[in-house]
Protein backbone atom coordinates (compact mmCIF):
# COMPACT_ATOMS: atom_id res chain seq x y z
CA UNK A 1 0.00 0.00 0.00
CA UNK A 2 0.93 3.29 -0.58
CA UNK A 3 -0.11 6.51 0.88
CA UNK A 4 0.48 9.85 -0.94
CA UNK A 5 0.59 13.15 0.58
CA UNK A 6 1.09 16.56 -0.78
CA UNK A 7 4.81 17.21 1.40
CA UNK A 8 4.70 21.04 1.30
CA UNK A 9 0.93 21.14 2.07
CA UNK A 10 1.99 19.45 5.11
CA UNK A 11 4.80 21.19 6.20
CA UNK A 12 2.78 24.74 5.88
CA UNK A 13 0.02 23.05 7.89
CA UNK A 14 2.88 22.10 10.45
CA UNK A 15 4.23 25.61 10.23
CA UNK A 16 0.90 27.39 10.64
CA UNK A 17 -0.10 25.31 13.89
CA UNK A 18 3.36 25.96 15.11
CA UNK A 19 3.13 29.77 15.08
CA UNK A 20 -0.39 29.65 16.74
CA UNK A 21 0.21 30.61 20.76
CA UNK A 22 -2.04 28.04 22.98
CA UNK A 23 -0.61 27.06 26.10
CA UNK A 24 -3.03 25.29 28.33
CA UNK A 25 -5.97 26.88 29.18
CA UNK A 26 -5.88 28.64 26.13
CA UNK A 27 -6.27 26.32 23.05
CA UNK A 28 -9.07 28.73 21.30
CA UNK A 29 -7.30 30.21 18.81
CA UNK A 30 -5.80 26.63 17.48
CA UNK A 31 -9.71 25.34 17.62
CA UNK A 32 -10.45 27.96 15.60
CA UNK A 33 -7.66 27.35 13.13
CA UNK A 34 -8.11 23.70 12.81
CA UNK A 35 -11.98 24.03 12.36
CA UNK A 36 -11.50 26.47 9.81
CA UNK A 37 -9.14 23.82 7.75
CA UNK A 38 -11.42 21.29 8.13
CA UNK A 39 -14.52 23.54 6.60
CA UNK A 40 -12.37 24.75 3.70
CA UNK A 41 -12.45 20.85 2.54
CA UNK A 42 -16.69 20.70 2.77
CA UNK A 43 -16.99 19.88 6.53
CA UNK A 44 -20.15 20.93 7.73
CA UNK A 45 -20.59 22.55 11.00
CA UNK A 46 -23.23 20.38 11.91
CA UNK A 47 -19.77 17.72 12.43
CA UNK A 48 -18.14 19.72 14.99
CA UNK A 49 -18.89 19.89 18.74
CA UNK A 50 -16.77 21.86 21.46
CA UNK A 51 -17.43 19.95 24.46
CA UNK A 52 -17.75 21.41 28.25
CA UNK A 53 -13.86 20.05 29.45
CA UNK A 54 -12.78 23.40 30.15
CA UNK A 55 -15.95 23.79 32.88
CA UNK A 56 -15.31 20.30 34.52
CA UNK A 57 -11.14 21.54 34.86
CA UNK A 58 -9.80 23.40 37.99
CA UNK A 59 -8.29 25.59 35.19
CA UNK A 60 -10.74 26.61 33.76
CA UNK A 61 -10.40 27.72 30.23
CA UNK A 62 -11.20 29.32 26.98
CA UNK A 63 -12.67 26.42 25.33
CA UNK A 64 -13.57 22.56 25.66
CA UNK A 65 -11.95 19.91 23.26
CA UNK A 66 -12.93 19.99 19.54
CA UNK A 67 -14.84 17.18 18.38
CA UNK A 68 -15.28 16.05 14.80
CA UNK A 69 -17.66 13.23 13.30
CA UNK A 70 -17.56 12.50 10.03
CA UNK A 71 -20.00 9.82 8.53
CA UNK A 72 -17.54 8.07 6.05
CA UNK A 73 -17.67 7.17 2.35
CA UNK A 74 -18.12 3.63 2.82
CA UNK A 75 -18.73 0.63 6.27
CA UNK A 76 -16.66 -0.16 8.64
CA UNK A 77 -16.12 0.27 12.37
CA UNK A 78 -15.55 4.08 13.31
CA UNK A 79 -12.06 4.98 13.47
CA UNK A 80 -10.80 8.18 15.98
CA UNK A 81 -7.33 10.26 15.48
CA UNK A 82 -6.48 12.71 18.24
CA UNK A 83 -3.80 15.00 19.36
CA UNK A 84 -4.04 17.45 22.14
CA UNK A 85 -3.98 21.36 21.17
CA UNK A 86 -1.83 22.88 24.06
CA UNK A 87 1.47 23.49 24.68
CA UNK A 88 4.00 24.04 27.74
CA UNK A 89 4.52 27.81 28.31
CA UNK A 90 7.49 27.86 27.32
CA UNK A 91 6.65 27.22 23.54
CA UNK A 92 4.31 30.16 23.56
CA UNK A 93 5.84 32.99 21.41
CA UNK A 94 7.28 30.18 19.30
CA UNK A 95 8.53 31.65 15.77
CA UNK A 96 8.96 27.91 14.17
CA UNK A 97 11.83 28.19 11.07
CA UNK A 98 12.83 25.51 8.71
CA UNK A 99 16.45 24.20 9.45
CA UNK A 100 17.33 21.62 6.77
CA UNK A 101 16.05 18.37 7.99
CA UNK A 102 14.45 20.15 11.17
CA UNK A 103 11.97 22.56 12.47
CA UNK A 104 13.12 24.29 15.24
CA UNK A 105 12.33 27.67 17.05
CA UNK A 106 13.77 30.66 15.68
CA UNK A 107 14.33 31.75 19.20
CA UNK A 108 16.88 30.55 21.80
CA UNK A 109 14.53 31.18 24.16
CA UNK A 110 11.44 29.44 23.27
CA UNK A 111 10.86 25.50 22.59
CA UNK A 112 9.04 24.50 19.27
CA UNK A 113 5.33 23.56 20.40
CA UNK A 114 5.90 20.59 18.20
CA UNK A 115 4.63 18.50 21.42
CA UNK A 116 1.94 18.38 20.10
CA UNK A 117 1.15 20.63 17.28
CA UNK A 118 3.05 17.89 15.43
CA UNK A 119 0.47 15.60 15.84
CA UNK A 120 -2.25 17.84 15.09
CA UNK A 121 -1.08 18.85 12.21
CA UNK A 122 -0.54 15.04 11.74
CA UNK A 123 -4.41 14.29 12.39
CA UNK A 124 -5.50 17.41 9.88
CA UNK A 125 -3.22 16.48 7.37
CA UNK A 126 -4.45 12.47 7.36
CA UNK A 127 -8.23 13.94 6.66
CA UNK A 128 -7.60 16.64 4.37
CA UNK A 129 -5.33 14.45 1.95
CA UNK A 130 -8.04 11.62 2.16
CA UNK A 131 -11.03 14.42 1.12
CA UNK A 132 -8.47 16.21 -1.29
CA UNK A 133 -7.51 13.02 -3.24
CA UNK A 134 -11.00 11.59 -3.57
CA UNK A 135 -10.24 8.73 -1.14
CA UNK A 136 -13.13 6.48 0.31
CA UNK A 137 -13.10 6.47 4.41
CA UNK A 138 -14.95 4.96 7.12
CA UNK A 139 -17.01 6.81 9.85
CA UNK A 140 -14.37 9.05 11.41
CA UNK A 141 -14.43 11.12 15.08
CA UNK A 142 -11.20 13.22 15.22
CA UNK A 143 -10.47 14.66 18.82
CA UNK A 144 -8.42 17.87 19.52
CA UNK A 145 -7.70 17.68 23.49
CA UNK A 146 -7.31 21.10 25.85
CA UNK A 147 -5.04 20.84 28.58
CA UNK A 148 -2.95 17.60 28.40
CA UNK A 149 0.50 19.27 29.71
CA UNK A 150 -1.22 20.17 32.61
CA UNK A 151 -2.59 16.88 33.89
CA UNK A 152 -4.29 15.31 30.81
CA UNK A 153 -7.71 17.29 31.98
CA UNK A 154 -8.98 17.68 28.76
CA UNK A 155 -8.91 14.03 28.07
CA UNK A 156 -10.39 13.53 31.41
CA UNK A 157 -13.31 15.34 31.60
CA UNK A 158 -13.78 14.24 27.44
CA UNK A 159 -17.86 14.18 26.46
CA UNK A 160 -17.59 10.36 25.81
CA UNK A 161 -21.45 9.98 24.41
CA UNK A 162 -19.80 13.25 21.34
CA UNK A 163 -17.51 10.46 19.85
CA UNK A 164 -19.25 8.34 18.06
CA UNK A 165 -18.00 4.76 19.92
CA UNK A 166 -15.01 4.45 17.88
CA UNK A 167 -13.65 1.09 17.60
CA UNK A 168 -10.00 1.97 16.52
CA UNK A 169 -8.41 4.64 18.56
CA UNK A 170 -5.07 6.04 17.50
CA UNK A 171 -3.03 9.12 19.19
CA UNK A 172 -0.50 11.25 17.71
CA UNK A 173 2.34 12.44 20.71
CA UNK A 174 5.80 11.19 20.39
CA UNK A 175 8.57 11.03 18.49
CA UNK A 176 9.30 8.11 16.02
CA UNK A 177 6.17 7.12 13.92
CA UNK A 178 6.49 3.74 13.99
CA UNK A 179 7.12 3.32 17.67
CA UNK A 180 3.84 2.26 19.11
CA UNK A 181 3.28 3.07 22.96
CA UNK A 182 1.12 0.92 24.71
CA UNK A 183 0.48 2.04 28.01
CA UNK A 184 2.26 4.41 30.43
CA UNK A 185 2.73 5.58 33.84
CA UNK A 186 0.50 6.81 36.16
CA UNK A 187 0.39 9.82 38.45
CA UNK A 188 -1.15 11.76 41.27
CA UNK A 189 -0.65 15.36 42.30
CA UNK A 190 -0.01 16.75 46.06
CA UNK A 191 -0.31 19.89 47.40
CA UNK A 192 1.28 20.07 50.96
CA UNK A 193 0.45 22.92 53.40
CA UNK A 194 2.21 23.42 56.21
CA UNK A 195 0.97 26.20 58.97
CA UNK A 196 3.70 27.05 61.32
CA UNK A 197 3.74 29.78 63.97
CA UNK A 198 4.76 33.38 63.08
CA UNK A 199 7.15 35.27 65.75
CA UNK A 200 9.50 38.33 65.53
CA UNK A 201 12.12 36.40 64.08
CA UNK A 202 14.59 38.82 66.03
CA UNK A 203 12.65 39.36 69.70
CA UNK A 204 11.36 36.34 70.14
CA UNK A 205 12.10 33.54 67.23
CA UNK A 206 11.47 30.55 69.79
CA UNK A 207 7.44 31.17 70.30
CA UNK A 208 7.45 30.28 66.34
CA UNK A 209 7.84 27.45 64.28
CA UNK A 210 9.29 27.97 61.34
CA UNK A 211 6.74 26.14 58.48
CA UNK A 212 10.14 25.46 56.36
CA UNK A 213 12.02 23.38 58.74
CA UNK A 214 9.21 21.44 59.08
CA UNK A 215 8.94 20.70 55.69
CA UNK A 216 12.68 20.54 55.14
CA UNK A 217 12.60 17.41 58.11
CA UNK A 218 9.84 16.10 55.79
CA UNK A 219 12.21 16.03 52.43
CA UNK A 220 15.01 15.29 54.14
CA UNK A 221 13.29 12.25 55.61
CA UNK A 222 12.03 11.00 52.42
CA UNK A 223 15.24 11.51 50.45
CA UNK A 224 17.66 9.64 52.93
CA UNK A 225 15.06 6.69 53.14
CA UNK A 226 14.93 5.87 49.31
CA UNK A 227 11.30 8.51 48.61
CA UNK A 228 11.87 11.13 46.49
CA UNK A 229 13.54 11.03 42.94
CA UNK A 230 13.93 7.71 41.39
CA UNK A 231 12.44 4.95 44.01
CA UNK A 232 13.14 1.41 43.59
CA UNK A 233 12.15 -0.75 46.45
CA UNK A 234 12.82 -4.38 45.73
CA UNK A 235 11.03 -5.38 42.45
CA UNK A 236 9.01 -2.26 42.39
CA UNK A 237 10.14 0.77 40.81
CA UNK A 238 8.29 4.58 40.39
CA UNK A 239 9.76 8.10 40.69
CA UNK A 240 8.45 11.28 42.90
CA UNK A 241 9.81 15.10 42.55
CA UNK A 242 8.98 17.92 44.73
CA UNK A 243 8.99 20.78 42.33
CA UNK A 244 7.51 23.82 43.48
CA UNK A 245 8.27 25.35 46.84
CA UNK A 246 6.94 28.68 48.09
CA UNK A 247 6.30 30.48 51.32
CA UNK A 248 6.92 33.31 53.54
CA UNK A 249 7.65 36.94 52.53
CA UNK A 250 9.53 38.69 55.53
CA UNK A 251 12.92 37.78 56.85
CA UNK A 252 12.06 39.17 60.53
CA UNK A 253 9.20 36.94 60.82
CA UNK A 254 9.40 33.26 61.50
CA UNK A 255 8.03 31.82 58.25
CA UNK A 256 4.50 30.99 59.07
CA UNK A 257 4.06 28.81 56.51
CA UNK A 258 5.09 27.06 53.30
CA UNK A 259 3.02 25.59 50.44
CA UNK A 260 5.04 22.77 48.55
CA UNK A 261 3.68 20.60 45.00
CA UNK A 262 4.96 17.43 44.35
CA UNK A 263 4.33 14.22 42.23
CA UNK A 264 4.36 10.83 42.24
CA UNK A 265 4.36 8.02 39.50
CA UNK A 266 4.60 4.70 38.99
CA UNK A 267 3.51 2.08 36.72
CA UNK A 268 2.03 0.01 39.55
CA UNK A 269 -0.86 1.78 40.93
CA UNK A 270 -0.49 0.25 44.22
CA UNK A 271 3.01 1.24 44.59
CA UNK A 272 2.44 5.02 43.61
CA UNK A 273 0.14 5.05 46.83
CA UNK A 274 2.31 3.44 48.58
CA UNK A 275 5.37 6.33 47.88
CA UNK A 276 2.19 8.94 48.16
CA UNK A 277 1.86 7.49 51.85
CA UNK A 278 5.35 7.99 52.75
CA UNK A 279 5.39 11.07 51.79
CA UNK A 280 2.31 11.64 54.14
CA UNK A 281 4.00 9.46 56.83
CA UNK A 282 7.33 11.88 56.43
CA UNK A 283 5.39 14.95 56.67
CA UNK A 284 3.77 14.15 59.92
CA UNK A 285 6.78 13.68 61.29
CA UNK A 286 8.45 16.39 60.65
CA UNK A 287 5.27 18.29 61.70
CA UNK A 288 5.83 16.77 64.56
CA UNK A 289 9.76 17.64 65.16
CA UNK A 290 9.24 20.90 65.16
CA UNK A 291 8.20 22.52 68.84
CA UNK A 292 7.87 26.48 69.28
CA UNK A 293 9.31 27.16 73.18
CA UNK A 294 5.86 26.74 75.10
CA UNK A 295 5.53 23.41 72.99
CA UNK A 296 3.15 24.42 70.24
CA UNK A 297 3.37 22.68 67.02
CA UNK A 298 2.37 23.28 62.79
CA UNK A 299 -0.34 22.38 61.28
CA UNK A 300 -0.23 19.49 58.39
CA UNK A 301 -3.01 19.50 54.95
CA UNK A 302 -1.85 16.76 52.73
CA UNK A 303 -4.07 16.67 49.67
CA UNK A 304 -3.85 13.97 46.48
CA UNK A 305 -5.25 14.34 43.15
CA UNK A 306 -4.66 11.47 41.10
CA UNK A 307 -4.17 13.01 37.38
CA UNK A 308 -4.24 9.61 35.84
CA UNK A 309 -3.96 5.82 36.07
CA UNK A 310 -1.01 3.79 34.74
CA UNK A 311 -2.47 1.91 32.14
CA UNK A 312 -1.54 -0.63 29.29
CA UNK A 313 -3.52 -2.42 26.36
CA UNK A 314 -2.39 -5.60 24.45
CA UNK A 315 -0.15 -5.96 21.85
CA UNK A 316 -2.65 -8.03 20.04
CA UNK A 317 -5.38 -5.44 20.62
CA UNK A 318 -7.16 -4.35 17.10
CA UNK A 319 -5.62 -0.78 17.33
CA UNK A 320 -2.19 -1.74 17.75
CA UNK A 321 -2.62 -4.50 15.17
CA UNK A 322 -3.79 -1.78 12.55
CA UNK A 323 -0.95 0.31 13.08
CA UNK A 324 1.72 -2.44 12.94
CA UNK A 325 0.00 -3.40 9.58
CA UNK A 326 0.11 0.40 8.41
CA UNK A 327 3.77 0.61 9.21
CA UNK A 328 4.84 -2.21 7.54
CA UNK A 329 3.02 -1.28 4.35
CA UNK A 330 5.39 1.86 4.55
CA UNK A 331 8.29 0.14 5.00
CA UNK A 332 8.93 1.55 8.98
CA UNK A 333 10.40 -0.42 11.52
CA UNK A 334 8.21 -1.13 13.87
CA UNK A 335 8.13 -1.52 17.78
CA UNK A 336 6.09 -1.14 21.13
CA UNK A 337 7.17 0.18 24.24
CA UNK A 338 5.72 1.54 27.26
CA UNK A 339 5.69 5.55 28.42
CA UNK A 340 7.32 7.00 31.83
CA UNK A 341 5.30 10.16 30.99
CA UNK A 342 1.38 10.44 31.21
CA UNK A 343 -0.56 10.35 28.05
CA UNK A 344 -4.45 11.43 26.84
CA UNK A 345 -4.22 7.60 26.09
CA UNK A 346 -3.95 6.86 30.02
CA UNK A 347 -7.75 8.12 30.33
CA UNK A 348 -9.10 6.82 26.88
CA UNK A 349 -8.30 3.61 28.62
CA UNK A 350 -10.54 4.80 31.36
CA UNK A 351 -12.68 5.88 29.16
CA UNK A 352 -13.00 2.49 27.54
CA UNK A 353 -11.24 3.16 24.36
CA UNK A 354 -8.24 1.57 24.41
CA UNK A 355 -5.80 3.82 22.05
CA UNK A 356 -2.39 3.60 20.63
CA UNK A 357 -0.45 6.43 20.62
CA UNK A 358 1.93 7.08 17.94
CA UNK A 359 5.17 9.48 17.39
CA UNK A 360 5.10 12.38 14.82
CA UNK A 361 8.95 13.98 15.35
CA UNK A 362 9.24 15.54 17.95
CA UNK A 363 12.29 15.79 19.84
CA UNK A 364 13.90 17.06 22.96
CA UNK A 365 10.22 17.79 23.42
CA UNK A 366 9.41 21.06 26.98
CA UNK A 367 12.99 22.58 26.17
CA UNK A 368 14.65 25.57 23.95
CA UNK A 369 16.60 22.69 22.18
CA UNK A 370 13.13 21.39 20.74
CA UNK A 371 13.04 20.39 17.24
CA UNK A 372 10.50 18.45 15.07
CA UNK A 373 12.44 15.99 12.03
CA UNK A 374 10.87 16.04 8.74
CA UNK A 375 11.11 13.28 7.31
CA UNK A 376 9.55 11.76 10.31
CA UNK A 377 6.74 13.92 10.32
CA UNK A 378 5.63 13.25 7.32
CA UNK A 379 6.13 9.33 7.88
CA UNK A 380 3.67 10.19 10.72
CA UNK A 381 1.15 12.01 8.05
CA UNK A 382 1.16 8.69 5.76
CA UNK A 383 0.84 6.23 9.04
CA UNK A 384 -2.66 9.07 9.69
CA UNK A 385 -4.02 8.71 6.06
CA UNK A 386 -3.61 5.13 6.32
CA UNK A 387 -5.32 4.63 9.43
CA UNK A 388 -8.10 6.85 8.18
CA UNK A 389 -8.30 5.07 5.14
CA UNK A 390 -7.06 1.84 4.13
CA UNK A 391 -8.65 -1.53 4.74
CA UNK A 392 -7.93 -2.73 8.24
Amino acid sequence: MVFRIHTQNAIQRLMKLLSIPGGSGHELAVSEHLREALKGAGIPDSAFTIDNANKLSPAGGETGNLIVRLKGTKKGPRRMLMAHMDTVPIAVGCQPVIDGEWIRPQSSTTALGGDNRGGCAVVLTAVLEAIEQGLSYPPLTLLFTVQEEIGLRGAKSVNVSKLGNPELCFNWDGRVPATLILGAVGASNLTIRIDGIASHAGVHPELGVNALCAASLAVTDLQQNGWHGLVVKGKRRGTSNIGVVRGGDATNVVMPEVVLHAECRSHDSAFREKIVSEFRKAFVRGVKGIKSADGKSAKLTFEEEVRYEAFRIDAEAECVKAAKTIAESLGLPCETRISDGGLDANWLFQHGLPTVTLGCGQHQIHTVSERLNIAEYLSACQMGLGLATAAL
